[in-house]
């Protein structure tokens, strides 16, 4: 076992020994007939692990997970947002769970469209206006008949982290320090995450409402968030501004079960989240064009690998700003859209000698730059049951609104919508009128997912954050494994790419080979370098029974062992 301790707090005399001061973060363990847990914290996969302990089985621990991420992962972790949940039972049994915020009875096509016909991005991003129905609470629910324990002790790890308090790392600090400004412009009174002084790495960060809040679910189930005082809580938080949430849609809200959308790729089998999310189908037309240039000949971030997965990155988003949304909505042509007769159609213009201009597949739209963050969770228990979630409140904190008295922020998932036809969202992303505005309609998403089998049990359990870099950061570590013979830590810190039809750009992270930019810049590519791309957790099993199981080594991701 691998263990990394990145910070150790120091406790000061005057703190009570029961709050959350100790965070190890454990980048990396390799064990055998353990359940593993790996997600954006330390202190959620320890809660994960503990449920585990317990006697809880994948399931269990990836809800127990995601309850604890609201409290200690506030920027993403939520139970005012939604996700995606990919299961897949040691029986061979394969689910997934569409918890996706859905539009309120009272929204419309054109309701962030001003007067002269531009479409407001600030109303679809920040405040009241930008917020879904939150999915979260009801994924939680929904996930319980494949668990092993009752609600009430899965989300006790989450209660007592929010009421007794834990310490907050240099990464959190500096997030909150970097949106106290928007906290103060959005939120009508005071709130725990606005202090006199600046945060800094050990302060206690204790969160009494939100503890509140999660009782009240311990005790009521699911009508303790969607009926009743939270909710009430919810709507007059609407009330404070212009948002349209009624406690009619709250109490209304769904989880859809769809079925996994699979493939094959490479001898394996691919399970992972069909539409609303964009992620699976991309996924699959990515995986399965690189494949026409058999992608495992050449060097992982070489310039011909890169080529060839740029420009199927290229042609698979030009499709997902025209073809896809939410499937109740629109006609789902999944199944042609993967089919190889398609993609073999589409790969005739590649080649080698250049960078296939994006106006080839679509028409060119300027595009913004902004910041994403989302949360993943893997999951694999001693019994050989796998769970891949990701959440999300889409931007950093959401809307930037704390549902005051309930302690936790609500998301800003309506920018998921094309808010207008050809305007790109905040994370660059056009869509069309497939992913327009309409009440109870559930809005693309780009969040993948995905568990991989070999000879029908789990061989590799995966996902990552970051808006519309999510479903490239998968595919780049999928081929990194499968293609390119990497081991896992490799497979999830080397540097990675993304490319998404428009904007042009390839965007690199700056530790990118050198070399490689140069060969593609003479090859007509636009190239930008970023700091990073995406917190990806990777658990891979081999054929031995070996768990290799690793967190991210861009953030305070962590690994925790039952």
């Amino acid at each position: 076992m691998k263990k990394i301790l990145i910070a150790s707090m120091l406790l000061a005399a005057q703190l009570s020994w029961a709050q959350f001061t100790d965070i190890n973060i454990i980048k990396e363990v390799q064990v055998k007939k353990k359940g593993v847990v790996v997600s954006a914290h330390p202190l959620a996969s320890e809660a994960g692990a503990k449920i585990l302990k317990m006697g809880g089985n994948a399931y269990d621990a990836v809800t127990a997970t995601q309850y604890a991420l609201a409290v200690v992962y506030p920027q993403a972790g939520n139970i005012g947002g939604g996700g995606f949940l990919v299961g897949v039972k040691n029986n061979g049994e394969k689910f997934t769970l569409d918890y996706r915020e859905t539009a309120p009875k009272k929204a419309s096509r054109d309701m962030y469209i001003d007067k002269k016909g531009k479409a407001d991005t600030d109303l679809s991003q920040n405040g009241r206006l930008a917020v879904g129905i939150p999915g979260s609470v009801a994924g939680f629910f929904a996930t319980l008949k494949y668990c092993k324990l009752p609600m009430e002790k899965i989300i006790q790890p989450a209660i007592d982290l929010a009421e007794k308090g834990f310490a907050i790392t240099d990464k959190e600090a500096e997030m909150l320090n970097n949106q106290r400004e928007k906290f103060q412009k959005h939120n009508k009174s005071s709130i725990i995450f606005v202090k006199d002084t600046p945060w800094k790495a050990g302060d206690i960060l204790v969160q009494k409402d939100l503890a509140e809040t999660l009782k009240l679910i311990q005790k009521q189930g699911a009508k303790g968030f969607y009926e009743g005082k939270t909710a009430d809580l919810l709507v007059a938080e609407m009330k404070r501004g212009n948002g349209i949430i009624t406690l009619e849609d709250l109490k209304n809200y769904k989880v859809a079960e769809r079925k996994a959308l699979e493939f094959d790729y490479k001898g394996s089998n691919v399970v992972t989240m069909p539409l609303p999310s964009s992620g699976g189908v991309l996924l699959a037309q990515m995986l399965r064009m690189a494949s026409f240039e058999n992608l495992e000949k050449y060097q992982q971030n070489s310039t011909k690998a890169v080529q060839i997965m740029t420009e199927a990155e290229r042609r698979a988003y030009a499709d997902r700003a025209e073809y896809m949304g939410d499937p109740d909505f629109i006609q789902d042509k999944t199944s042609y859209l993967i089919s190889d007769e398609y993609l073999k159609g589409r790969w005739k213009s590649f080649s080698f000698d250049k960078a296939t201009p994006s106006a080839e597949v679509g028409k060119i739209i300027e595009q913004p730059k902004e910041s994403m963050q989302t949360t993943h969770i893997s999951v694999l228990d001693k019994d050989g049951n796998a769970a891949s979630v990701t959440t999300t409140l889409n931007g950093y904190y959401g809307s930037k609104v704390l549902v005051s008295g309930a302690g936790f922020f609500l998301n800003n998932e309506m920018d998921d919508f094309s808010i207008k036809p050809g305007v790109p969202n905040m994370f660059g992303a056009v869509g069309g009128e497939a992913n327009s505005i309409q009440p109870n309609k559930r809005m693309l998403s780009s969040m993948t997912p995905t568990i991989i089998l070999k000879n029908g049990k789990p061989y590799m359990v995966v996902g990552t954050p970051g808006g519309t870099t999510i479903p490239t950061s998968v595919y780049q570590s999928i081929v990194n494994v499968v293609d390119f013979k990497l081991n896992a830590n490799i497979a999830v810190n080397a540097p990675k790419f993304h490319h998404q039809w428009l904007p042009e750009t390839i965007t690199v992270e700056n530790n990118f080979p050198e070399s490689t930019i140069s060969e593609l810049k003479s090859k007509n590519y636009i190239i930008e370098k970023t700091k990073y791309i995406g917190k990806t957790e990777m658990i891979v099993l081999d054929e031995n029974g070996n768990i290799h199981a690793v967190a991210d080594g861009r953030g305070d991701d962590s690994v925790a062992v039952e």
